[in-house]
């Protein structure tokens, strides 16, 4: 779910971190991260949440740093917005989708956080081809592509076990659906790029997004119809 700027534009370059000697890399990579990130994470997100609205109410975009992990100093967090979880549907969802291995789990997440099963699905088969144990050249992990610090904030512990990948990555796709009020090609713009990207655009509709596409990186392009095509695919 993340740009890798070293990797030629469009393509991502996936390995089975499992049986790969990237393994050891990744552990060393990743040792000092604790289970207390996620909880300053989230204390962080409710603080800089209430400041934002103290000082600017129509500014959603308040980034906090995460602390508790030595190898992620520098990791900007973006507020996203109204985080509380929802029942209710962000968008009209078709109920009827063909069904993957992970359909119990996809059903669960959607329902928890409102996202539409097809989208969920569709992210997937965008983000990993339903291969749980693959890793991509910009170091995005699982079926949802959770990149470690996300996951981390996210309260994943293993991004590879595909509940919490599909519980973690709905739940975030949940908050830039929130973030951008519903708009679809917004939400997953930020979802592949970073809500940083989208703000910079200066849109606030997802007709506006699509005109002003060619500013987004030609991976992110890709990625909206990649997604577009692969949820047609899922709908029954």
């Amino acid at each position: 779910m993340s740009i890798n700027a070293a990797a030629p534009s469009g393509q991502l370059k996936w390995v089975d971190l499992r049986s790969s000697s990237l393994k050891r890399e990744v552990d060393k990579a990743t040792h000092g991260v604790t289970g207390s990130s996620a909880a300053a994470f989230t204390a962080m997100l409710q603080q800089a949440a209430g400041t934002s609205q103290a000082t600017d109410s129509s500014n959603k975009s308040t980034y906090v740093a995460l602390s508790g992990a030595s190898s992620m100093d520098n990791l900007l967090w973006q507020q996203l917005g109204e985080a509380a979880e929802s029942n209710q549907d962000i968008s009209g969802e078709i109920t009827q989708t063909v069904p993957t291995d992970y359909e119990e789990l996809i059903q669960t997440a959607s329902a928890k956080y409102g996202v539409p099963v097809d989208l969920i699905k569709a992210v997937i088969d965008t983000e990993s081809s339903f291969n749980p144990n693959v890793v991509s050249s910009a170091g995005a992990k699982g079926l949802m592509q959770l990149m470690d610090g996300t996951a981390n904030g996210l309260g994943v512990s293993d991004p590879f076990d595909p509940a919490q990948s599909i519980d973690g990555g709905v739940r975030y796709l949940s908050y830039q659906l929130k973030r951008y009020d519903g708009q679809e090609k917004m939400a997953l713009a930020a979802y592949n790029a970073g809500p940083g990207r989208v703000n910079k655009l200066g849109v606030s509709s997802d007709a506006e997004l699509m005109a002003n596409l060619s500013e987004l990186p030609k991976e992110t392009q890709a990625y909206i119809a990649k997604i577009e095509r692969a949820r047609a695919q899922f709908a029954v």
